[in-house]
């Protein structure tokens, strides 16, 4: 054994550059791997964690205490396996004065703990006398001037003091009072906790709210909350990268796969007299081929290793955005994925390389010998002829006919190129629906111009240069859209009032947006359905409706400073947004009677110069501010659209080894047909120009082959991405591939085949003909 390490050793000296190849690809491929596994288990196991530590309820629901009592909601809770409650719940509206907050879900518990819904106190205390309040905020997610002490002065109510903040992972409030604090907020419902025991199902939980509603009055059960729903909601933003790192990762290894196969290959096949040599010394056909095996996994295992480290190095900052909000003190993926990437990585790579150190052997030290000294006619002679007859340059007709040669070897750089093509295709592809969907949902418009009537939502925001943040409009709401309505460039006015409500049942706070005038020119897409026409009608975007369990038709209860209404939803729009919901003006009076709008959108006229437009817009009326144009990429966008050009690189890279290993392991066994070539009269250009030319006919093939298998798993990945974002798969996803980026994703082949191959080209060039020949 102790020989077979030494020989190993020696071998993997002797070939750098293949044991360089081996080692990035492996590299490579394991970070992936690790990167798509990581993600897999962030998605999921976290929010079962915080759900197990905590309790949590796998029904929140909310009743209105005029029609059930709080005998009845102890009574019907005995068919739950444990309950909590009855709690009073009141809605109050912080959405004035300092610090913006909102509409917070209140409920009145005397201690964070009991049989369902064990919060999480993780800084300052629990809220024990009147005037003090426990907001629900996630672990390290509190900041700004909101912090312990904090005093809300909130209209008709009393002033109420953050004594703590606690984290309820089954979202069943924004914030928490005693018990006898409840009373003075007002509260309109009472809240009750449920654990069931079977909910693994939609179907289970709607049973088991069935039982604990069974008898109550009509409409008794103002709305509910299934913690599959919060469960859906808190994993969606993680969930989009899992398909695409996924296939990425099954990209990765299958390149790596194909190029320590040919590595190895190529060793043997060029190491045919060593192999002669080493059995002629003793060494025995397990050991050759142990031999083999163990120089393919000393880099491999190195690479295994620094992959390993390199995937959690880039995963980690992924998962900590994704597990922020579970409120869980350790944040990391489990163990199995590194155990997986270590162990797993290496045993594919000795498959891979097990066939071709099978084939080492086998060979007797005669054959080895013999066929290591021994010059072949080769296997392309045939077409070699045919080429010589046709008009190409020399050199050119040449290099086409290199591949035949070795045909194995082809069709696994073939292969590793056709992979490459494929990784740019779907990258690009991916790339552009990503764009094409922030581009539709969240639209940046050169000829718009949004302008503020009033005092932010939250504290200051951006405006442009010049422009005030203090003061509010001059003129009335009227007066203002007539005004814009007048100025010249005014082609569309929309005026928008954003109010935050409480949906009934948890802790679910949806951003209405009420709009008044060019709806149809300046409104979100309509996807399915109708925009609302009558009050009391609302439309929202898919991901709104998914993660609350909703669907057109559907009637939801709503809540603002004390007035309480029915919207149902009449249709689907084109917003990426899972908080917002859109309404006709007409319904602005059932919740916030007197509103006045916010914010215009107007568009303007061709040619008509913003700064020129603004600037008569500050005349008229100067407490209207302009809001510089909107970014319309997100955050995941931008992660995706990254990780995609990040990997592209990466994987394409390794593609281009697997080119650069082929042609040095053809020069390496051509270096007497070289020299010869040489001797005659080829220069080293065109040495250069043949040995390019053999790899560049591949490149032609793995882009024509590969652009057609990335386009179809664009088609099966995206869907995919868009259904774990909880999105519609609409058009604007799919049709993004045209005829120019088609042609230029088809010559990545050749990019990707000649880059590889240069370097090693150039090296054959400059083989000198005495050395070559010195043994003729």
């Amino acid at each position: 054994m102790n020989a077979v390490w030494r020989a190993a050793r020696a071998a993997v000296r002797r070939r750098r550059l293949q044991t360089i190849v081996i080692g990035v690809v492996v590299w490579v491929s394991t970070a992936t791997i690790v990167m798509g596994l990581g993600l897999l288990d962030a998605s999921a196991a976290p929010f079962d964690r915080a759900f197990a530590q905590q309790n949590g309820a796998h029904l929140v629901a909310a009743f209105d205490q005029t029609k059930a009592t709080d005998t009845q909601l102890t009574q019907n809770a005995r068919q739950a396996e444990a309950a909590a409650g009855p709690f009073g719940q009141a809605t109050l509206d912080a959405s004035e004065g300092d610090v913006f907050l909102g509409t917070l879900t209140t409920v009145g518990r005397a201690d964070p703990g009991g049989p369902v819904d064990r919060l999480n106190v993780w800084h300052g205390r629990w809220a024990t006398g009147p005037g003090e309040i426990v907001l629900n905020r996630a672990p390290g997610t509190m900041g700004g001037r909101a912090d312990i002490g904090f005093k809300l002065s909130l209209p008709g109510r009393p002033v109420l003091t953050i004594v703590g903040f606690a984290y309820s992972v089954s979202g069943s409030a924004d914030a928490w009072v005693t018990p006898d604090q409840v009373k003075d907020l007002q509260p309109t419902a009472s809240q009750m906790l449920y654990r069931f025991a079977h909910a693994g199902t939609a179907a289970e939980i709607s049973a088991g709210e069935a039982a604990v509603t069974a008898g109550l009055a009509p409409n008794a059960l103002m709305g509910s909350l299934s913690y599959l729903t919060v469960r859906d909601k808190a994993t969606t933003e993680v969930g989009v990268f899992i398909p695409f790192l996924m296939v990425f990762g099954i990209l990765g290894l299958t390149v790596a796969v194909l190029i320590v196969a040919n590595v190895v290959s190529g060793a043997v096949v060029a190491g045919f007299r060593h192999i002669g040599v080493l059995k002629s010394i003793g060494f025995t056909s397990n050991q050759v081929m142990a031999i083999y095996l163990t120089m393919v996994l000393i880099p491999s295992v190195i690479g295994c290793v620094l992959g390993t480290v390199t995937g959690n190095i880039f995963t980690q900052p992924i998962v900590q955005d994704a597990l922020e909000g579970f409120g869980l003190d350790e944040i990391s993926f489990a163990p199995w994925v590194n155990v997986v990437a270590i162990l797993g990585m290496p045993f594919i790579v000795a498959l891979a390389a097990l066939v071709p150190a099978l084939r080492a052997r086998r060979l007797s030290a005669a054959q080895a010998i013999s066929a290591g000294s021994t010059q072949h006619v080769g296997r392309a002679l045939r077409v070699q002829r045919w080429l010589s007859g046709t008009r190409l340059p020399r050199s050119v007709s040449l290099g086409l006919g290199v591949p035949f040669a070795r045909p194995g070897r082809t069709v696994l750089t073939m292969a590793s190129v056709v992979l490459g093509v494929t990784v740019a295709t779907l990258a690009v592809g991916v790339t552009l629906s990503m764009t094409a969907y922030t581009d539709a949902v969240r639209p940046s418009y050169t000829d718009r111009v949004e302008l503020l009537a009033g005092k932010p939502r939250g504290g200051p925001v951006a405006v442009e240069p010049g422009e005030e943040t203090e003061p509010n409009a001059v003129l009335g709401d009227a007066e203002d859209e007539s005004m814009l309505r007048s100025l010249p460039g005014t082609a569309n006015v929309l005026a928008t009032a954003e109010l935050m409500v409480q949906v009934a049942g948890g802790s679910q706070n949806a951003d209405v947006h009420f709009y008044r005038g060019d709806t149809a020119a300046l409104g979100p897409r309509v996807v399915t359905g109708h925009w609302p026409d009558a009050p009391g009608q609302v439309v929202a975007p898919s991901r709104f409706l998914n993660q609350r369990g909703f669907k057109v038709g559907d009637t939801i209860t709503a809540e603002l400073r004390g007035n309480r209404t029915q919207l149902k939803i009449v249709g689907v729009v084109l917003t990426n947004n899972a908080d917002q919901i859109f309404a006709d003006w007409s319904t602005v009076d059932l919740l916030a009677p007197g509103t006045r709008a916010d914010s215009y959108q107007v568009k303007l006229k061709p040619d008509t110069d913003r700064a020129t437009y603004t600037a008569d817009v500050r005349a008229k009326d100067p407490g209207l501010r302009a809001l510089p144009p909107r970014d319309g990429q997100s955050s995941s966008a931008v992660i995706i659209i990254s990780a995609a050009t990040i990997l592209t690189l990466l994987l394409g890279t390794v593609a281009a080894l697997g080119v650069f290993n082929t042609v040095l392991l053809n020069a390496r066994e051509r270096r007497r047909d070289l020299g010869m070539l040489k001797s005659i009269g080829m220069t080293p250009r065109q040495v250069t120009v043949m040995m390019v030319t053999s790899m560049a006919a591949l490149g032609v093939v793995g882009g024509l082959v590969g652009l057609p298998v990335g386009v179809a798993v664009h088609e099966l990945i995206v869907p995919a991405m868009a259904a774990a974002g909880q999105a519609d798969a609409i058009d604007v996803f799919m049709n993004v591939y045209h005829a120019p980026t088609l042609v230029l994703l088809a010559l990545a082949g050749i990019v990707i085949a000649v880059l590889g191959a240069l370097v090693p080209a150039r090296g054959a060039a400059r083989i000198s003909i005495a050395t070559v020949l010195h043994n003729e």
